[in-house]
């Protein structure tokens, strides 16, 4: 195995605990990276902004993957590679997820669209991402690219159904991953995590068998595949844990900080 140069990282469920929070251990083994010459970047479902507030926390100078790789930022937010879906395509899978049951949030631009501000989840996601969403009376007015589409139910069997019918119906034309078990991702086919992990590669000019990825949901196994060492989180569920090269324990017992210490550093 090629020695790891840059680890790439999910943020919720892998990086913060439950709670969201970052623990001490965390940003010793982020900054034990740094004095060992290994860069460190974040990919997540999050908006930009919602990655934001750990660039000063881990003195981070890395892109950032947002969106799932659907918008590529400096640490300033300047977007530096972007893929979106077409406004056409945009409205037919929010068709779809209205009549699955799900109820979709659309990402455009500096926007974060929902047709209901008290619905489930998105005062937590406001409060989550560092973003304010707007509420409208339906999508009829989008035009151009977005960024993301969310079909949001916290009725598991639900959204697993949904799952399934938009990769039947879009898979040829875009990535559809559920990012948590409330949460279905839909982004540009372009736009997935492995894509961060070959946009770093090439930036810092590493083969992608010098990157690692540490990740616990299913649309962190695409960073998985294309990188050389891939770590799951021990709360990820057993299909994405068999999918990685090593597990580490859960985000809540400090899972994220394990794993750099035992598979990269002591490596």
């Amino acid at each position: 195995m090629a020695r790891v140069k840059l680890v790439l990282s999910d943020v919720d469920g892998t990086l913060v605990t439950s709670d969201k929070r970052l623990t001490a251990r965390s940003v010793a083994a982020v900054a034990a990276l740094g004095d060992a010459g290994i860069r460190f970047a974040l990919t997540s479902a999050r908006p930009p902004q919602g990655l934001a507030a750990y660039v000063e926390a881990l003195s981070l100078t890395t892109p950032l993957g947002a969106f799932n790789g659907g918008v590529i930022v400096d640490p300033q937010l300047r977007v530096l590679a972007e893929s979106l879906i077409e406004a056409d395509l945009a409205h037919q899978m929010i068709d779809v997820l209205k009549t699955q049951g799900l109820a979709p949030w659309v990402y455009q631009g500096a926007h974060w669209y929902v047709t209901d501000v008290n619905a489930p989840h998105v005062a937590h996601e406001a409060a989550v991402s560092h973003d304010t969403p707007e509420e409208v009376a339906n999508y009829s007015f989008l035009a151009g690219g977005v960024a993301k589409i969310v079909g949001v139910s916290d009725d598991d069997t639900r959204s697993a159904a949904a799952l399934e019918v938009m990769r039947e119906r879009f898979s040829s034309r875009a990535s559809v991953s559920r990012s948590q078990s409330y949460y279905l991702d839909v982004t540009d086919l372009a736009a997935n995590k492995g894509r961060v992990v070959h946009f770093l590669s090439a930036y810092y000019d590493l083969a992608p068998e010098e990157i690692a990825t540490i990740g616990d949901m299913h649309n962190d196994v695409a960073m998985f595949e294309a990188s050389g060492l891939s770590i799951a989180m021990g709360n990820a569920a057993p299909d994405v844990r068999e999918r990685a090269h090593e597990v580490t324990t859960s985000n809540d017992d400090e899972g994220f900080a394990t794993a750099i210490e035992r598979f990269i550093l002591d490596a």
